[in-house]
């Protein structure tokens, strides 16, 4: 005698295929951030010492270099809002990939400094532009992937294998006794492949809200509203106890901690660590919540005390923890931002938050190359107090998501 299916077995293949949909559309993107991140990141592997042979100061490019990234995280405050307010989310990422990508290349053609510093600010200003409204697309995919923290997690991984190969590739082409400018015009054939990619990735999914259009909508009371605010400070404090790669390179050199060819290979090191951190911490984080984020602030903060107080085994191992925590809070972060935000104004919060995140590393990373001119024990210290403080509003925030949801 036949029996009737079940309506969970006649909904298991509709939730098989919506989880393949969802999983492909985060991999797509995911590539096209990998192929981004070969071109830009290998692009800024090499910008200091062209400015250089173009006839910049030191002055010079320590400016430049600091403008384009406090623009391109002030302007996020605008470009979440723009997406939200005009719905274009593929038009707006799409525009803000080809300003970002193709600036790269168009430094091979730049005759002087000030041309080739108006490039570098364009570049940051295009990721400004595309990255709420990119991020707000991802969370779509969360639910039916099982959680944001994998969605993010999973693109946060690919992102960081182009940004091992991107200096890799610029590297090879100068060992292979290319000039700069060679460097720069090889960066277009991923520039271009990240381009296509994201074409076919609009062309497959023109609506990628529709995978979000069932999800519960998170609760907006005025209690969440504060809870929201407090993660925002939350985050803005870790994002400054992290100091930057060039102030933790320039003690490796100044020191004679590592040989100066091996410093690079110590920032690959920490890129694979922050995508293997990414991919795996991203599971656990849609299991627990932000019980997993408050660990991965307590541990990598330690990160401090072994690069800028130890020798080269400890410099090694903080270089990955150093990497594992920067992985983990750029995944992490965001998909705990779009659990708590309605869709319509994910681009919005994104690049609030986005904005918060970069101006609070950037001032963090001033304040801590300031303390390390003074003595490198009090940047130390610094770092690890504004990461710990962070932590206990972590803890207060741990269980909220269940409690809305």
């Amino acid at each position: 005698m036949a029996t009737r299916p079940t309506d969970a077995a006649m909904a298991a293949p509709p939730a098989r295929s919506a989880a393949r949909q969802a999983l492909t559309f985060v991999v797509l993107i995911g590539v096209v951030s990998l192929f981004a991140d070969m071109t830009y990141e290998g692009s800024r592997s090499i910008t200091g010492p062209f400015l250089g042979t173009l006839g910049a100061t030191g002055f010079i490019v320590a400016v430049v270099a600091g403008a384009g990234e406090l623009l391109g995280y002030v302007l996020r405050f605008g470009t979440g809002l723009l997406a939200d307010r005009t719905g274009r989310y593929w038009t707006i990422t799409i525009i803000g990939y080809a300003i970002n990508l193709l600036a790269v290349p168009a430094l091979a053609l730049a005759g002087n400094w000030p041309v080739a510093a108006g490039l570098i600010i364009l570049e940051r200003s295009g990721k400004a532009l595309r990255t709420p409204a990119r991020d707000a697309m991802l969370s779509h995919a969360a639910k039916d992937m099982g959680g944001a923290g994998w969605a993010f997690g999973l693109h946060e991984a690919l992102d960081s294998i182009g940004a091992v190969l991107g200096p890799l590739i610029a590297s090879l082409v100068l060992f292979l006794h290319g000039g700069y400018r060679h460097a720069f015009a090889w960066l277009l054939l991923p520039a271009l492949a990240a381009m296509a990619t994201l074409i076919v990735a609009r062309a497959r999914y023109p609506q990628p809200q529709e995978m979000d259009e069932h999800a519960a909508i998170p609760t907006q009371d005025a209690k969440a509203i504060r809870e929201l605010k407090i993660f925002l400070l939350a985050t803005a404090l870790i994002a400054a106890g992290y100091a930057d790669f060039a102030l933790i390179a320039f003690h490796f050199s100044s020191d004679r901690v590592l040989p100066n060819d091996a410093i690079p290979i110590l920032y690959s090191l920490a890129s694979l660590a922050g995508g293997g951190a990414a991919l795996v911490l991203g599971k656990w984080f849609d299991k627990r919540g932000l019980g997993v984020l408050l660990w991965t602030t307590i541990l990598p903060a330690l990160y401090a005390p072994l690069v800028f107080l130890g020798g080269p085994w400890a410099a090694v191992a903080g270089m990955a923890l150093w990497g594992a925590g920067f992985g983990a809070h750029d995944s992490l972060l965001r998909a705990a931002v779009a659990q708590r935000i309605p869709r319509a104004k994910r681009a919005t919060v994104m690049g609030v938050f986005n904005a918060i995140y970069g101006l609070a590393w950037f001032a963090g990373s001033a304040l801590l190359g300031v303390l390390y001119d003074i003595k490198p024990l009090y940047a130390v210290i610094t770092a690890l107090a504004l990461q710990w403080v962070a932590c206990p509003l972590l803890y207060g925030l741990r269980n909220t998501r269940r409690q809305h949801a």
